[in-house]
Formats: C-alpha cells, structure tokens, sequence
C-alpha cells in the first residue's frame, strides 16, 4: 500500500497545518467521487497470499532490513520509503499483531483475509477506541462508524466536520483503488481527544 495522499496542500514552512488548495490528483474528492470511510489510529498491515505484514518506513538515510518488502519508490523529497515486513511469531513486538491474526483466522475464510488493516487496541497508539482485545480492521471498511451525515468535501466544511465528530480522520476510497485522506491534526484539533 502507497503512502496515502492527503486532501489538501501543506504549509510546510510554517503552521504544519493544511490550506485551502487541492493537492494535484486529489480533486476527484472534491468532485463527489469515492467513499468516505473512518481513518483509523492503528498500525497498518498487509496480508498477502496468507502471510501477515507489518508496516515499515525506511526512513531518509535507513536502509530497511532483510525481509523488507517495498510499497513504492522512495519519496524524493522526504525519503520516505514505506513498505512491509513478515509478522514473527517469535518476536515480542509482534505479539499484538499475533493475537489480532488469531481473532481474524477464527472470524473469516481465507479469500476474505486478503488486503489492507489498521492494527488497533490496547497496546496500539494509546487505545483512542478504548478496546480490550487487539484487532484487524480492514481500511474502507465503514465498520464500527456510523455517521448521521456525510463528511464534506469542502475546506471550510471539513474543518467544521471534523472538529465535531470523535475521529481521527477520513479516507476516501476510489472505485478504481486511489485513496486520499484528511485528518483532524491537518487542522490543528488534538488527536485523540
């Protein structure tokens, strides 16, 4: 999976935070097109012909370690190289991607294993979503989220939007595959809350 596009452009040089500008191959979002699903705050993951991968970013100057599986070039300009590594069974920072596999194994066939995750729950990113047991939830899938309205897809719009509901961000997911997302930090509101 490719780094995630965001909606709108940076300022990169000041405020961190997002303006009103459509990044370059975004604008289908703006256009109405794509569904809107929840961003979640996990770990991603990969599974791919029945292995379990966790994501990892060489980042600028690193080079990834044995095993490494590339997701795209590296960014130019950051240098940021996203990709994925084989989970360990028998590594100790494994552990929750384990015990989140072991649920998904007792919950679904194999043909609907494969694709992308958001690793979350107790031990994952502070626990926003306050869960006992570790879990897999798949990216676009609007699971657990129920929203009495659609997100907007303006500017100003998805300021408001966002600082009124209790979630990390947004992904839109393009029949065609492309994904763009926005989050409530782009904006400056505290993550979680």
């Amino acid at each position: 999976m490719k780094k995630i596009v965001s909606l709108f452009k940076r300022d990169y040089e000041g405020t961190r935070l997002v303006y009103d500008e459509v990044v370059e191959g975004a604008e289908w979002v703006i256009e109405g097109e794509g569904t809107p699903t929840p961003k979640w705050d996990g770990t991603s993951c990969l599974i791919q012909d029945g292995v379990l991968y966790k994501r990892y970013d060489a980042k600028k100057g690193k080079n990834p370690p044995e095993g490494f599986v590339s997701a795209q070039d590296p960014d130019p300009i950051t240098g940021h190289w996203p990709g994925w590594l084989a989970v360990d069974a028998h590594k100790p920072d494994d552990k929750w991607h384990w015990e989140a596999w072991d649920h998904l194994l007792a919950t679904t066939s194999p043909e609907e294993r494969e694709g992308t995750y958001e690793l979350i729950g107790p031990k994952v990113q502070g626990n926003p979503y306050k869960l006992n047991q570790h879990q897999l939830i798949r990216h676009g899938d609007p699971l657990f989220v129920v929203w009495e309205t659609e997100p907007p897809r303006d500017f100003e719009g998805l300021k408001l939007w966002l600082g009124e509901h209790k979630v990390e961000g947004i992904v839109w997911h393009h029949p065609d595959g492309r994904m763009v997302k926005i989050k409530r930090r782009d904006f400056g509101y505290k993550w979680p809350e």
